[in-house]
């Protein structure tokens, strides 16, 4: 049974409806994750290292898709909302035009820069040609990754999250597969883990497309249109916040990295490469639910539905306590098994991973609350809010505890920041819903 952006959402409901974009979210993890563990136990803990570094960058230039997604999906249902279809379609089909445009160019300016990028980005002999390689396979597909994500958004505003979720399943699916074939079997070692999450977003990144440009029953289709420069700034400011998220997470990854090397050499960087694997899959469940809220909520916010903004925090809210609950301590069971099945052939790693994996977990603790909280503003169409708590969770806070916190404990000052800097956010983050309540009647 289909549920409309117009219903009111019960647990159950809710549930349903965001189920296919935590779901889609956890697949979307799952490629850096895959290509990881190949990498690590079948190329090198070098190789390893180079997929860290590179990685970063990749996901900056890719982040234009998590801005037109967030942004374009809650003004389009903001305009559904509204009742003008016709409208709706227009923004749409330019947003996927233009973010086709960026990613193209970008793509390419980087493909040649690629290079003094990875030596920026502290690529050493051990490492270089890996991040080259890796790097400019992946900016061959980064269109379609660009638009795959933000086809992640469109589909669930289109009220088909299910065609969301298969598109992913199947993408996800052929990146195992070909890291299977192309790592393991035919041993192409960076190349072939390179080629193996190329071909899987461009499977993510077509499908789509081609949905929208058939005749097909959602709410969305590619229609004529225009440049709309004002709903175009609309989308893009309103999505800075996720774009920013995105953007804030690769510098901060950077400058970790730097403090890594600087203390412990590339052995650091494998193992903040291993809890990161991990912590993205914990934190896609918090994304892929707030991903899956923001149309709703632009939608009865564009239909003056107070009541239901009101329901909708309430339940997001007691959901988001208890999975952060069920998270932390998921993380410090499997500390030891998830670190041994990317890092179990180095005893120092390992024991490296695992301290550093237990003391970071303490994060998904708070995370949640804070990654929904900028959504909620974001389908409230108040790029304004919604930017400041990703700016200051996802770079302000965090660079300052990065730089400061190995001063005073080391190593593990640098495992210990970003738990700091969920703290500090939260506090931020119920601050500002608190204040806006009036403004908003939720």
């Amino acid at each position: 049974m289909q549920i409309s952006l117009s219903e009111h959402f019960t647990y159950k409901k809710l549930f349903r409806f965001v189920l296919p974009c935590v779901t889609m979210m956890l697949v979307t993890s799952l490629y850096t994750v895959t290509d990881g563990f190949f990498v690590s136990n079948f190329v090198g803990k070098n190789a390893f290292a180079a997929l860290n570094l590179i990685w970063p960058f990749l996901t900056i230039i890719g982040a234009a898709g998590f801005m037109i997604g967030a942004g374009g999906s809650a003004l389009i249902s903001y305009t559904l909302g509204m009742g003008d279809e016709k409208k709706a379609n227009e923004i749409f089909t330019m947003l996927v035009a233009v973010l086709t445009v960026v990613g193209v160019a970008v793509s390419a300016v980087s493909f040649v820069f690629m290079r003094p990028i990875s030596v920026f980005l502290g690529a050493g002999a051990s490492t270089l040609e890996d991040c080259v390689l890796y790097g400019r396979i992946l900016l061959c597909a980064n269109p379609l990754f660009m638009l795959q994500v933000a086809f992640q958004s469109f589909l669930v505003t289109a009220e088909k999250p299910k065609l969301g979720l298969w598109i992913s399943v199947f993408s996800g699916a052929t990146n195992f597969i070909f890291d299977f074939l192309l790592v393991y079997v035919f041993s192409l070692g960076v190349w072939g883990a390179a080629l193996a999450t190329a071909f899987s977003q461009a499977v993510g990144g077509v499908i789509p497309i081609v949905y929208f440009f058939c005749k097909n029953s959602s709410r969305l289709r590619f229609v004529k249109t225009k440049l709309h420069v004002s709903a175009l700034w609309k989308a893009a400011a309103n999505g800075s916040s996720e774009m920013l998220s995105n953007i804030s997470g690769s510098i901060v990854n950077l400058i970790y990295n730097y403090q890594l090397l600087r203390l412990v050499a590339e052995n650091g960087v494998a193992a903040y490469g291993a809890i990161m694997y991990v912590a993205f899959v914990f934190a896609a469940l918090f994304i892929g639910y707030a991903m899956g809220c923001t149309p709703i909520i632009g939608y009865h916010y564009g239909a003056g539905n107070s009541r239901e903004l009101k329901s909708l925090l309430q339940k997001s809210l007691l959901l988001t306590t208890a999975a952060s609950i069920i998270m932390f301590v998921l993380a410090e069971l499997l500390a030891a098994p998830l670190a041994k099945l990317y890092v179990g052939y180095d005893p120092h790693l390992y024991a490296m991973t695992v301290q550093g994996m237990r003391l970071f977990s303490l994060s998904f603790l708070l995370v949640g609350f804070n990654i929904f909280g900028s959504a909620f503003f974001t389908g409230l169409n108040n790029g304004k809010v919604s930017a400041l708590i990703s700016f200051l969770r996802t770079l302000v806070i965090q660079v300052i505890t990065i730089l400061a916190l190995p001063l005073i404990w080391g190593l593990n000052g640098i495992w210990l920041a970003t738990v700091v800097a969920e703290a500090l956010t939260f506090i931020v983050t119920l601050s500002l819903l608190f204040v806006n309540r009036k403004k908003y009647h939720y």
